[in-house]
């Protein structure tokens, strides 16, 4: 099944998931291939102003008794659950993410003293570790990408972003949507669209990997079939719960179609 991406993509098998890199172009010509975990110079500073967040604080009263909730205010997404018909394979993205870095840093770094109850002992030294591996901040996902093109309907954004970040060519007509839901109601409360699309390997027409001039960088990634459900609910691979639900949609849907089992 690698062999069949083998005109599109270079690819690296891991645990049975074909991990589909990314070739970049240098100054001179030359095509090299691009791994994401290679960070280094982490600054974390104040963010004073953002285009994709802006934080708020909300005073309201609920029956009776004065609340105060902080919130971001953040633009709606789509994502695309996107299922190969020639190698039975799902197209997943992987790539480094910051928060979920920062998050993970943060867990290692020694409590403060405000932080600590009365009378805990100081067992670390003051300072903080180092910080963890790059892999610590990447995780599979849906292709997916932001509402922040008012021109464009939610299918077209969705049919753009299969494009630049997988390499497929997906008219509109052939997207299915899934359905609508709130995601983050705790900080941000923005809406996400799921669909759902089949390609083949007659739709592969580039690498996909995202924009490199926006700054991303992602792989592609190919999880067969009958592995799905095996890799969604294998908690040592860090994913979203898009790919999780979207996995269990497909084999409660699409399942008859393809005569396959939905046994885990």
């Amino acid at each position: 099944a690698a062999q069949q991406f083998a005109s599109c993509f270079p690819v690296v098998r891991r645990c049975g998931v074909c991990e589909l890199r990314v070739w970049r172009e240098t100054p001179g010509g030359q095509r090299s291939v691009q791994v994401m975990e290679q960070i280094n110079n982490i600054q974390v500073v104040p963010c004073t102003s953002s285009q994709y967040l802006k934080p708020f604080r909300v005073h309201y009263s609920q029956n009776g008794t004065k609340k105060t909730w902080d919130f971001m205010r953040t633009h709606d997404s789509v994502s695309v659950l996107i299922f190969n018909t020639t190698s039975h394979c799902f197209i997943l993205v992987k790539q480094f993410r910051p928060a979920v870095y920062m998050c993970e840093w943060e867990k290692s770094k020694p409590l403060r003293a405000e932080d600590k109850d009365d009378g805990e002992a100081d067992e670390k030294p003051e300072g903080h570790p180092d910080p963890p591996p790059a892999s610590a901040g990447v995780t599979y996902e849906l292709c997916a990408g932001l509402v922040d093109k008012p021109d464009l309907s939610l299918e077209e954004i969705a049919r753009q972003e299969i494009l630049e970040e997988c390499g497929y060519d997906v008219p509109v007509t052939k997207l299915r949507k899934i359905t609508t839901y709130r995601s983050g109601v705790g900080v941000t409360g923005s809406k996400q669209t799921m669909f759902y699309a089949e390609v083949s390997d007659e739709n592969c027409v580039g690498e996909g990997g995202g924009e490199p001039q926006e700054g991303e960088l992602i792989e592609v990634v190919k999880v067969p079939l009958h592995e799905s459900m095996n890799f969604a609910y294998d908690e040592s691979i860090p994913k979203t719960m898009g790919v999780i639900f979207s996995f269990v949609w497909f084999h409660g849907n699409m399942s008859p179609k393809y005569k396959i089992s939905t046994n885990v």
